[in-house]
């Protein structure tokens, strides 16, 4: 949510921001919560103004009474129950105004920084930089859900019977070697000075409407049955969600914290969860960052974070390259954002395995989350990346470390994790 004083001060930015990210739609809004802006504000004022004059009218009272000045008192008293009437009428208008712009101002998207490209969808991102060569290797590498199979590590069968199709059993090395990454990507953030942390698997409402626009929570996230809870997609939204209405000490920024949990994703639109394989489901695992610091850090922590995500795919020997997020793919909290993609030897392209993205103040407008500093209270911007998510980094994973004789190659940094073990030999 971007704050009401750019509208009130230079709407166009607003407008011409829009326009960017081809949501001319949205365009009557920002001329909309001006006017609402402005009858608030005229609402405001009326009713200071009245609780002025009632004070003066009430202290008049008093000394009217002890000058038996009956009449002239209750004339005054008249007026003071008038104005009260008033001031009541103002609230409840004032009370009604404030959730219609609230309502606006949560659709109308955060302004995007200026490096970020102008374009439509995703088919206009920009690709920044490649790490490690995309091989291809001189023997077939099949489906991943074919290389599992090899190894008896996957079942969808049965996850269909017990769940329905989105879910899977993931089995014996197979499984090791998923959380053998989960637990690198720990230590690794951990290393990095991070605070690990295991969060809330559920968060209420308004946490949901802090972190993300309606659009998103309907498409993405699973609501409890007559609770007021949902399932997170990821845990940058309850770890985010921790702050909320909270004042930060300056002495306590940043913020830094990496966090584990399964992530719970409905996955509505036209791409559809997959019959084969597990590229696509609704549910996965994840180890997530998040960085809440001062305005002025924010990009110095963003280009650090995606190249954290960078160098945990290449220490798992995964070829990757950055993705910039043009204008129209950014999600409207979003001030810039990369997408890390892993190499597919298979498909010979780039696959998304990670995102990370800056918010600005947006969330910290809609949940709440200041500082305290010498020039007073002010909001804090918020990040998040994706430090490793499976099974889309063990697609990556299968693909790039399988060798010809069908084994499966261990990296050096992954294998204390697994008891030593150098390579998983095919079963099948």
């Amino acid at each position: 949510m971007i704050d009401i004083n750019l509208i009130r001060t230079n709407k166009e930015l607003v407008k011409e921001n829009i326009r960017k990210k081809f949501q001319d739609a949205k365009l009557p809004l920002v001329d909309e919560v001006e006017e609402l802006d402005k009858k608030m504000r005229a609402l405001k004022q009326e009713g200071d103004e009245l609780r002025a004059a009632r004070n003066t009218l009430s202290s008049k009272i008093g000394f009217l009474m002890k000058e038996k000045k009956i009449d002239e008192a209750n004339e005054i008293k008249a007026q003071v129950v008038k104005n009260n009437d008033r001031i009541a009428e103002i609230e409840k208008e004032e009370e009604e105004l404030s959730v219609q712009i609230r309502k606006i101002m949560l659709t109308i998207p955060n302004i995007i920084d200026k490096s970020v490209p102008i374009g439509k969808n995703d088919t206009e991102n920009v690709e920044n930089e490649r790490f490690g060569e995309p091989v291809v290797p001189d023997y077939e590498i099949p489906h991943h859900a074919d290389i599992l199979d090899s190894i008896c590590g996957l079942d969808k069968e049965s996850a269909g019977r017990t769940s329905g199709n989105g879910f899977y059993y993931l089995m014996g090395d197979a499984a090791r070697i998923e959380s053998a990454m989960i637990n690198f990507a720990r230590d690794y953030m951990i290393d990095k000075g991070f605070i690990y942390c295991i969060p809330p698997f559920m968060i209420r409402s308004d946490v949901v409407d802090g972190v993300m626009s309606f659009a998103e929570m309907n498409a993405m996230m699973y609501k409890i049955e007559g609770e007021d809870l949902y399932l997170i997609g990821t845990s940058e939204h309850s770890m985010i969600g921790r702050f909320k209405d909270q004042i930060i000490k300056e002495s306590d920024l940043p913020i830094r914290m990496t966090s584990y949990s399964p992530c719970f994703r409905k996955e509505v639109g036209s791409h559809g969860i997959e019959e084969r394989g597990v590229y696509r489901v609704h549910q996965f695992e994840k180890q997530e960052m998040i960085v809440i610091c001062k305005p002025e850090d924010s990009m110095k922590f963003y280009e650090q974070m995606w190249k954290y995500t960078v160098e945990i795919c290449r220490a798992l020997n995964i070829p990757c390259r950055t993705l910039e997020c043009c204008s129209g793919d950014l999600a409207d909290l979003k001030v810039k954002s990369c997408d890390v993609e892993a190499w597919s030897p298979r498909q010979k392209k780039y696959f998304e395995v990670g995102s990370c993205s800056t918010l600005g103040d947006a969330q910290a407008r809609r949940l709440g989350i200041r500082a305290k500093g010498e020039k007073g209270t002010y909001y804090l911007h918020t990040l998040n990346n994706t430090v490793l998510a499976s099974p889309r980094i063990l697609i990556a994973f299968l693909e790039n470390n399988l060798q010809k004789d069908g084994s499966i190659s261990i990296p050096k940094p992954l294998q204390k994790y697994l008891g030593g073990m150098e390579k998983v030999l095919p079963k099948k």
